[in-house]
């Protein structure tokens, strides 16, 4: 556990008296389950930086998900962060790579969502009228060999939106997605920057590096 601290202290991206920014690495969950051996909650007083109370996740990003996370520094910040997810005033941006080529350049996706569950395959969301509305514009910026590298910026924050919107909405999933695609390797999805405003202060904005696994599929973020 101190080996993945020491990791995680040497990927903060942002850092003030109210707000961490981490690059989570793919692999760790946010919240702890009942199939999770170790997560971020776990490491949580390590991150604390001479501050008696540890940060708190203000918002989720899947456990094979890379990139940007925000933690808050103390209650108050906490409430005021989620409000802002809450508002759509937190604006992010995702890169991911896809197991096809898109007919299109760029779009908009809106298909609402709902989750649905069965005892054999476990739960999913899936596109539905009746579910909550779920909006993700798109662009794409390179490809290779048959595959996409798309950016996702997500107008909504609705779980696995992109991974069913690229899947659904696009009809190509994301390249090593268990639940939506064909699996295999890690999923190539990462959050690459988070802004969120705090008038009056300056916003908070951090911007996570590629990670490795997306280079040795032969994309890189020369195109942004």
């Amino acid at each position: 556990m101190m080996e993945r601290t020491e990791k995680l202290q040497d990927r903060v991206l942002f850092i003030d008296a109210e707000a961490l920014v981490i690059d989570k690495p793919a692999g760790l969950a946010v919240h702890a389950g009942p199939s999770t051996r170790e997560s971020l909650e776990d490491l949580l007083s390590d991150l604390r930086f001479g501050f008696r109370r540890p940060p708190s996740a203000v918002h989720r990003l899947d456990r094979d998900t890379s990139g940007c996370l925000l933690l808050a520094r103390n209650p108050k910040a906490h409430k005021r962060f989620a409000q802002a997810f809450e508002e759509g005033r937190a604006e992010k941006s995702y890169l991911a790579v896809l197991e096809g080529v898109p007919g299109d350049d760029s779009g908009r996706i809106a298909l609402p969502l709902v989750k649905v569950s069965s005892r054999e395959a476990g739960w999913r969301m899936v596109a539905d009228p009746s579910g909550k509305a779920a909006v993700t514009e798109w662009r794409t910026i390179a490809r290779r060999d048959g595959r996409t590298l798309v950016l996702f910026t997500p107008r909504t924050g609705r779980t696995h939106q992109i991974r069913v919107h690229a899947a659904e909405g696009l009809g190509h999933a994301i390249s090593g997605d268990p639940v939506y695609g064909r699996g295999g390797g890690g999923m190539l999805l990462h959050a690459l920057a988070l802004r969120v405003p705090r008038d009056p202060k300056p916003a908070i904005e951090a911007r996570a590096p590629l990670p490795r696994i997306f280079v040795e599929a032969g994309f890189d973020d020369a195109g942004l």
